[in-house]
Protein backbone atom coordinates (compact mmCIF):
# COMPACT_ATOMS: atom_id res chain seq x y z
CA UNK A 1 0.00 0.00 0.00
CA UNK A 2 1.28 3.46 -0.50
CA UNK A 3 1.59 6.01 1.73
CA UNK A 4 -0.85 8.20 0.29
CA UNK A 5 -3.23 5.39 0.77
CA UNK A 6 -2.02 4.41 3.86
CA UNK A 7 -2.89 8.18 5.51
CA UNK A 8 -6.30 7.88 4.29
CA UNK A 9 -6.68 4.60 6.05
CA UNK A 10 -5.63 6.19 9.21
CA UNK A 11 -8.33 8.49 9.10
CA UNK A 12 -10.78 8.63 12.08
CA UNK A 13 -13.12 5.74 11.33
CA UNK A 14 -15.66 7.45 13.54
CA UNK A 15 -15.71 10.89 11.60
CA UNK A 16 -15.36 9.47 8.35
CA UNK A 17 -18.81 8.27 8.01
CA UNK A 18 -20.33 10.58 5.88
CA UNK A 19 -23.75 11.13 8.27
CA UNK A 20 -21.52 12.21 11.24
CA UNK A 21 -19.26 14.35 8.97
CA UNK A 22 -21.83 16.18 8.02
CA UNK A 23 -23.42 16.78 11.81
CA UNK A 24 -19.63 17.61 12.88
CA UNK A 25 -19.42 20.25 10.02
CA UNK A 26 -22.32 21.93 11.20
CA UNK A 27 -21.60 22.07 14.85
CA UNK A 28 -18.18 23.47 14.13
CA UNK A 29 -20.00 26.03 12.54
CA UNK A 30 -21.95 27.23 15.25
CA UNK A 31 -21.54 27.07 19.50
CA UNK A 32 -24.65 24.79 20.05
CA UNK A 33 -27.17 23.36 17.89
CA UNK A 34 -30.74 21.62 19.19
CA UNK A 35 -31.83 18.54 17.43
CA UNK A 36 -34.58 19.81 14.94
CA UNK A 37 -31.85 21.82 13.36
CA UNK A 38 -29.48 19.21 13.33
CA UNK A 39 -31.98 16.88 11.74
CA UNK A 40 -33.00 19.83 9.23
CA UNK A 41 -29.83 20.97 8.32
CA UNK A 42 -28.60 17.03 7.78
CA UNK A 43 -31.60 15.86 6.40
CA UNK A 44 -31.67 12.62 8.80
CA UNK A 45 -34.29 11.01 10.03
CA UNK A 46 -34.56 11.14 13.95
CA UNK A 47 -33.79 8.12 14.69
CA UNK A 48 -30.61 7.61 12.23
CA UNK A 49 -29.20 11.12 13.53
CA UNK A 50 -30.33 9.77 17.15
CA UNK A 51 -28.16 6.88 16.73
CA UNK A 52 -24.88 9.42 14.88
CA UNK A 53 -25.36 11.63 17.91
CA UNK A 54 -25.13 8.65 20.38
CA UNK A 55 -21.85 7.36 18.82
CA UNK A 56 -20.19 11.05 18.73
CA UNK A 57 -21.40 11.56 22.24
CA UNK A 58 -19.79 7.93 23.53
CA UNK A 59 -16.44 9.42 21.94
CA UNK A 60 -16.56 12.67 23.70
CA UNK A 61 -16.65 14.35 20.50
CA UNK A 62 -20.04 16.17 21.01
CA UNK A 63 -21.99 16.85 24.21
CA UNK A 64 -25.67 16.31 24.60
CA UNK A 65 -28.12 18.47 27.08
CA UNK A 66 -31.61 18.13 27.37
CA UNK A 67 -33.41 20.88 28.85
CA UNK A 68 -37.05 22.28 27.93
CA UNK A 69 -37.93 25.61 26.47
CA UNK A 70 -40.83 26.50 28.34
CA UNK A 71 -42.95 23.07 28.20
CA UNK A 72 -41.51 21.65 25.60
CA UNK A 73 -38.20 19.33 25.57
CA UNK A 74 -35.40 20.08 23.83
CA UNK A 75 -32.08 19.06 23.25
CA UNK A 76 -28.95 20.60 22.26
CA UNK A 77 -25.94 19.40 20.84
CA UNK A 78 -22.28 21.29 21.32
CA UNK A 79 -18.60 20.04 19.88
CA UNK A 80 -16.37 19.27 22.40
CA UNK A 81 -12.79 20.52 22.48
CA UNK A 82 -11.60 16.78 22.01
CA UNK A 83 -14.11 16.74 19.34
CA UNK A 84 -12.86 20.37 17.45
CA UNK A 85 -9.41 18.71 17.61
CA UNK A 86 -10.63 14.98 15.97
CA UNK A 87 -12.48 17.14 13.50
CA UNK A 88 -9.38 19.32 12.49
CA UNK A 89 -7.42 16.77 12.08
CA UNK A 90 -9.66 14.76 10.03
CA UNK A 91 -9.91 17.89 7.36
CA UNK A 92 -6.45 17.84 7.96
CA UNK A 93 -5.41 13.98 7.01
CA UNK A 94 -7.91 14.72 4.14
CA UNK A 95 -6.75 17.85 2.58
CA UNK A 96 -3.20 15.97 2.75
CA UNK A 97 -4.13 13.05 0.91
CA UNK A 98 -6.10 14.95 -1.85
CA UNK A 99 -2.72 17.41 -2.33
CA UNK A 100 -0.68 14.01 -2.70
CA UNK A 101 -2.75 12.28 -5.29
Amino acid sequence: MSNDLRSLADVDRLIHEPSRTVILAVLAAVESADFLYLQRETGLTKGNLSVHLSKLEEAGYISIEKTYRGKIPMTLCRMTETGRNAFKNYREQLKSFVEQT
